[in-house]
């Protein structure tokens, strides 16, 4: 039972990561910006090349090699996020949701297809594998890197929850997300947040591809895509637009798939965490932490 709950919060750390980028940018445009898994794509062939340049990596340096890295992807998958929502999202501000929906799938697909054709179709091995020895906790196998990783997911919502309770521009967010006219009066200036806010959300969907690449070992075009609806799962479930609740998402959709495998097997998986989405958007679309909000025309 231990072993399940671990797996589960270890992998629910990653979909959390991720998730914390769709509700920011939901939060505050009411954007499904389904380019968001890529930009994890992105960030884990961006660790990839920079571990490259570097050489060879011995084991006693691969923490330190993955945090050089990490930063490197999040500046770098920060910045791609904020050149998106320049070119491709803010001409559309105005325009009806479906056409910005349609963008953000060809924002996607510009994304895997342009990695592709640079770096190869073929799945890549990630240049470090973080290999460690492994604890005993009350019959729970947990490694050191598996701590690591979960560590430096944590410690980075706790940043992002801090900055955006307490300082200014954490102020300004949410004063966009809850009336963007009138924080507009307000003397706010709206694209610079809103920019921000995609670079933030891309920077972390950058550092759970890295992690997740030293973690699995080998990284591939492709491996944004479902990660993306996951994540997209884990923000529905906590309320998307709700900054813990994308967090206590995540955590809940690791949890649910690790029991879910354990009680109807490895290939129901992905199965059971779409019903799981299927079953919060039909019967509490709100999710857990977030409130109905009444339209007026």
């Amino acid at each position: 039972m231990l072993q399940l709950i671990w797996d589960g919060l270890f992998v629910g750390s990653f979909y959390a990561l991720i998730a914390l980028g769709y509700s920011m940018v939901y939060g505050i445009i009411k954007l499904l910006n389904f380019a968001h898994g890529d930009l994890y794509m992105l960030g884990a062939f961006i660790g990839f090349t920079t571990l490259t340049a570097m050489g060879g990596v011995t084991a006693s340096m691969s923490i330190v090699a993955l945090l050089i890295t990490m930063m490197v992807s999040m500046l770098l998958t920060g910045g791609m996020g904020v050149f998106i929502e320049r070119v491709a999202y803010r001409p559309l501000r105005n325009s009806p949701r479906l056409a910005v929906l349609i963008t953000a799938v060809g924002a996607s697909f510009t994304l895997e297809y342009s990695v592709a054709a640079i770096a190869g179709p073929n799945p890549r091995v990630f240049p470090i594998r973080l290999e460690s020895d492994t604890l005993n906790f009350f019959g729970a196998r947990i490694t050191i890197a598996q701590l690591v990783l979960v560590g430096i997911a944590i410690l980075l919502m706790v940043a992002l929850n801090a900055y955006i309770t307490r300082s200014s521009v954490g102020r300004a967010m949410r004063a966009i997300a809850l009336d963007p006219k009138g924080a507009l009066l307000m003397g706010i200036n709206v694209n610079s947040v809103i920019a921000r806010t995609f670079f933030i959300g891309s920077a972390l969907a950058g550092a759970a591809g890295v992690m997740a690449g030293a973690y699995y070992g080998k990284i591939e075009f492709l491996m944004g895509f479902v990660i993306g609806l996951k994540a997209f799962t884990a923000a529905v479930i906590g309320g998307i637009g709700n900054i813990k609740g994308a967090m206590l998402g995540g955590m809940l959709l690791g949890l649910l798939e690790a029991f879910g495998s354990h009680f109807l097997g490895g290939e129901w998986r992905d199965v059971f965490t779409f019903s799981v989405l299927i079953l919060f958007l039909s019967l509490k679309p709100t999710g857990i932490l977030g409130e109905r909000v009444t339209e007026r025309v």
